[in-house]
């Protein structure tokens, strides 16, 4: 199972929630061209006096649902009003299935995310770095090992007065796979966005169409991957 991005709206909302108050969320449909099936993404991203909540649920079909994946994570950051505003301590949930694979082992990540941006927020930026249990891990001697490691970034640019987007994440995390003789992942999805609503006339269609080029080492197969989507994305 593929994960799909950690758009804007997260790169964006993460960075500066301890300035702007606001929440969104967004639908998105992705064509993959390596594995020929669609992807559907649903995000939300809401911040609140204590921090901010973010989940996305992925679904792929072929053209049947076959396969689920879902991840939900916490911001806390009590300290809003201090120096220390760029630091925020982290909790995340990971869980899926498929069709082909049977249920994915479950993870619960905890840590700190460091977020930033520009003068104008037209670039932000969070990393994130997590210990990382999974429980059903077995490793290359054949013994539990549980105990891991995860570090996340999420980027966002905008620009040409936000006719583009350019945003994405990347995850790099320790997960021994017997099978693949293999204990390092990486995956990162970065994203480019044309925003229809700059088009006059058309403010409040929240349209983007662009495309998004799944990279990845180790993640579903041994070694390294590089697939294209093209994809369609309608903003709340």
């Amino acid at each position: 199972m593929k994960r799909l991005v950690r758009i804007a709206v997260l790169a964006a909302a993460i960075s500066f929630m301890n300035l702007v108050r606001s929440e969104a969320q967004n639908i998105q449909l992705h064509y993959d061209f390596g594995r020929n099936c669609a992807t559907s993404t649903v995000e939300m991203f809401r911040p609140d006096a204590a921090g901010s909540t973010y989940f996305f649920v992925d679904m792929d079909y072929t053209p049947k649902a076959a396969g689920a994946y879902f991840e939900i994570s916490r911001e806390f950051c009590f300290w809003q009003d201090s120096r220390l505003n760029w630091l925020s301590a982290h909790i995340e949930y990971n869980g899926g299935l498929s069709t082909e694979a049977g249920s994915f082992n479950n993870a619960w990540l905890a840590g700190a995310t460091y977020s930033g941006h520009n003068k104008d927020y037209s670039m932000t930026w969070s990393l994130t770095a997590a210990y990382k249990a999974i429980p059903g891990t077995i490793g290359l001697n054949g013994a539990r090992q549980p105990h891991s490691f995860q570090i996340t970034g999420v980027w966002n640019l905008d620009f040409l007065n936000h006719w583009i987007s350019f945003n994405g994440f990347f995850d790099f995390w320790r997960e021994p796979r017997p099978w693949q003789g293999t204990d390092f992942i990486f995956c990162s999805e970065p994203q480019l966005w044309v925003n229809l609503r700059n088009i006059k006339g058309w403010e409040k269609i929240n349209l983007s169409v662009g495309t998004e080029v799944e990279l990845s080492a180790n993640f579903v197969d041994k070694g390294f991957h590089a697939i294209p989507t093209v994809g369609a994305k309608w903003t709340f």
